[in-house]
């Protein structure tokens, strides 16, 4: 896609009134991939996300060895059985977290020789060390510079299993990554976790994923039990994302509009649908349908104080909202955000300050209000949900104009192509 340096948001002349279906889900597709690329057979992936986090996830299976024909929809992936081939170069990860961390665990299954995952800009300063030590407690050799990409893993070609210790306290991909090659393991696996995990319900999506292809896991809150079964090739529909989705619910939140989000199956685990109940207790009208969701904004939004731990992408499209609420919100425990892909607390209080709305964070809470709103060039720092949400203050205030517009190809490359439909 190809955007200037900056681009000037138009606001809009009337409420939202339309009907959306956001991309696939970046989670799912990344998920997926992963399940399809050690499984058995080929599967067939329907309604991917095509975006630049799954460019990467692709470019680094492939590097095992792993035949993907992404050309149409579906993806069809000629699944490997578990049999990886280290890559002869290193994997580049890009700025995709889940392709990072994911990838490290599979490096643990591949033999002929070690696998060095790398990264660009804050990936290579993001936290690994309670993956390291996991897979350290695992048996497999791992070397790190202090904790961070790039990161060579020396498996020896598969996992032996037995019980393993991990942190989920700072990401629950950690988690996920060694969900995702348990089945392969020689024999059951059994992952401790040491406390509560951030962004719990990203395992439910995490075993819902490993299920669909044929998986056994239980949870038993404080551990995850893994069989030994592998995984079977099948035909797996990616629904849309519902981080994505948060950005035109908030548009007609904010707008008094109405906005259909379709291709999110009323029964999804998707974590961000967290925000739809938030919304609702602002004001807003929802309607759920068995695929589809209706928002109806108010005349007026309340302020709210919410635990948003377990749904961290949706703090953003949340903070726009509450500077359009009629009083102070607090939105609590998100200190998480700053080891996303830039330090969102502290990027949120001053775009939001930018612009003349109030914000401010006193340590793991963000609270933000209503004030005197004025247009503004905001800075996204490299981050797509900076970028993202910002751009909705837009839609209310003139004169707003977002800096490295490009950065929403991470997840959404038609994201403001949507906005000018609005």
């Amino acid at each position: 896609m190809d955007l200037p340096p900056q681009i000037p948001i138009r606001p809009l002349v009337r409420p939202v009134s339309t009907v959306v279906r956001p991309p696939g889900s970046k989670s799912f597709t990344n998920r997926a991939l992963v399940t399809a690329a050690l499984a058995a057979g080929v599967t067939r992936l329907h309604d991917p996300l095509v975006a630049d986090d799954t460019a990467a996830m692709l470019t680094g299976l492939r590097g095992f060895g792993i035949s993907i024909d992404d050309n149409d929809d579906p993806w069809l992936v000629l699944g490997s059985g578990g049999d990886l081939i280290a890559p002869s170069e290193p994997v580049d990860a890009g700025m995709s977290g889940t392709t990072a961390r994911f990838l490290i665990a599979v490096g643990a299954l591949a033999r002929g020789g070690s696998v060095t995952i790398t990264g660009r800009g804050r990936m290579l300063i993001r936290p690994q060390e309670e993956l390291i030590a996991a897979l350290t407690a695992a048996g497999v050799e791992v070397k790190a510079d202090h904790g961070h990409l790039p990161i060579t893993i020396s498996g020896g070609g598969g996992l032996l299993g037995g019980t393993i210790p991990i942190d989920p306290s700072r990401s629950s991909q950690f988690v996920t990554a060694l969900l995702l090659v348990a089945p392969l393991a020689e024999r059951t696996v059994e992952l401790v976790l040491s406390g509560p995990a951030v962004s719990r319900p990203y395992l439910i999506s995490t075993m819902e994923v490993m299920a669909a292809f044929g998986a056994e896991v239980e949870d038993c809150g404080e551990r995850f039990v893994v069989k030994p079964t592998g995984y079977r090739a099948t035909h797996y529909f990616i629904e849309a994302d519902a981080s994505a989705a948060a950005y035109p619910l908030v548009a007609a939140a904010i707008t008094g509009g109405s906005v259909g989000v379709e291709g999110i199956p009323a029964s999804s685990t998707q974590p961000d649908l967290a925000l739809v109940k938030v919304l609702e207790s602002m004001g807003c009208t929802v309607r759920r349908m068995t695929h589809r969701l209706d928002l109806v904004g108010p005349p007026t939004l309340r302020p709210v104080d919410v635990d948003m731990n377990d749904a961290p992408d949706a703090v953003l499209a949340l903070a726009v909202a509450c500077v359009f609420a009629d009083g102070k919100s607090r939105i609590r425990n998100v200190g998480n955000l700053r080891l996303k892909e830039s330090d969102r607390l502290s990027g949120l209080k001053t775009e939001i300050r930018r612009l003349g709305g109030f914000a401010e964070v006193e340590g793991d809470d963000l609270f933000v209000g209503p004030g005197d709103l004025r247009g503004a060039v905001v800075r996204t720092y490299d981050d797509h949900r900076m970028a993202m949400s910002m751009a909705l203050i837009g839609l209310r205030v003139p004169g707003v104009f977002i800096e490295q517009p490009e950065v929403v190809t991470k997840t959404w490359p038609g994201y403001f192509k949507m906005l000018a439909r609005l």
